[in-house]
């Protein structure tokens, strides 16, 4: 079971969010040394990390492409540039049709996942939430699963997953309202775990119906990132809002990280920041599930790194997580498409792969400095 307690989150695991608000604080007009400072250089390293990230992810392929020409095609769609790049049209149509998006749009579910799960543990004081913890995962794979028996209607299979996953975000955020408000988080996270039973048991009776259809099923839950840009677009909006509205929050949940009643003395409405956040995360992940499938880890393992690395202050927590989270589905990506080329791997099992041991480590390491 999750644990909500304050002192289980940021303040073992990183340096506490209130004390790094502090820090932030202090650190304006400190000169170059300054957090500010080490904030705007992190960011930056992060952004580049991103861009090399996704040239890697355009050059490389289980088909070759000249990197030199990758980059001169690049440079020839740039505004008062024209340069010869020597691809054929195939290369070109590979590079523009099939590459380009699906770098886009891994980066965009991977900063997507992991901003949502910083988000969570920030509502939640807890490093071991994760996007899916309110039944957004189990709801999108029923939703997904529906569609696939019973029609054969692919191009719904992403408006059904979207729909389920905030149906079932809505749903627990109904029955923990039901409960009472005396629980607090802990309700909430009670009824996102019945939420995600009950809705995977109908995906599984649905599976039943028509067992032909396994693969297809399992297929869509293991993870994928296509290589359209129509999902780039469709995707697209609601990773603007979501992002936007979250990443205007970080001081709010720098708040929230002491406690509610000091937070209600600072004049900040904890139940309201709870609810716009758990919205906009919520959106964010079920816009990147639409589109991706399930894929497991990205939100727990990105927002552990940074925090270790740049602290709990969710100033810089949410938008490193945003930029890292997509450098890490660049990367995971790239490996699921060329470690047994032509075939490929689910990303989702990729991400398992690196998930899961770094999983075990946080929870070795969180009972190593438990009471």
């Amino acid at each position: 079971m999750v644990r909500t307690a304050a002192g289980d989150g940021e303040g073992r695991l990183g340096r506490p969010a209130a004390r790094a608000e502090d820090d932030e604080t202090s650190g304006v007009g400190a000169g170059a040394s300054g957090p500010g400072r080490r904030r705007a250089v992190a960011l930056t390293v992060a952004a580049a990390l991103l861009v090399a990230v996704m040239l890697g992810g355009v050059m490389i392929g289980a088909v070759g492409i000249p990197p030199k020409g990758v980059l001169l095609e690049l440079l020839d769609r740039l505004p008062l540039v024209s340069v010869d790049s020597g691809l054929s049209p195939v290369e070109r149509g590979l590079l523009f049709q099939l590459r380009l998006p699906r770098v886009a749009l891994a980066a965009i579910v991977g900063g997507l996942l992991a901003l949502a799960g910083a988000s969570y543990q920030g509502v939640f004081r807890n490093p071991l939430a994760d996007p899916y913890l309110l039944g957004a995962a189990a709801g999108a794979g029923f939703g997904a699963t529906l569609v696939i028996v019973f029609t054969q209607a692919e191009g719904f299979v992403p408006l059904a997953a979207f729909v389920g996953a905030i149906g079932g975000v809505l749903l627990a955020y109904a029955l923990g309202n039901t409960a009472g408000r005396g629980g607090g988080t802990a309700t909430l996270v009670l009824a996102g775990v019945a939420v995600m039973s009950f809705l995977s048991a109908l995906q599984a009776f649905v599976q039943q119906i028509k067992v032909e259809q396994l693969q297809r099923i399992y297929a869509w839950i293991l993870g994928g990132i296509g290589g359209d840009w129509s999902q780039v677009w469709l995707v697209a909006p609601y990773a603007v809002v979501s992002v936007a509205v979250l990443l205007a929050h970080g001081r709010l949940l720098d708040v929230l990280s002491v406690g509610d009643d000091e937070a209600g003395s600072l004049g900040v409405n904890a139940g309201r920041v709870r609810l716009v956040v758990l919205c906009a995360a919520s959106l964010a992940t079920a816009s990147a599930v639409a589109v991706s499938g399930l894929i497991g880890f990205v939100g727990i393992v990105v927002p552990h790194i940074v925090r270790r690395l740049a602290g709990g202050s969710y100033r810089v927590v949410l938008p490193l997580s945003l930029l890292a989270g997509a450098s890490f589905l660049v990367l995971g990506d790239l490996v699921a498409r060329t470690v047994l080329a032509p075939a490929e791997l689910p990303i989702g099992v990729v991400t398992a792969f690196i998930g899961a041991p770094f999983f075990v480590g946080v929870l070795r390491a969180t009972r190593a400095v438990g009471p």
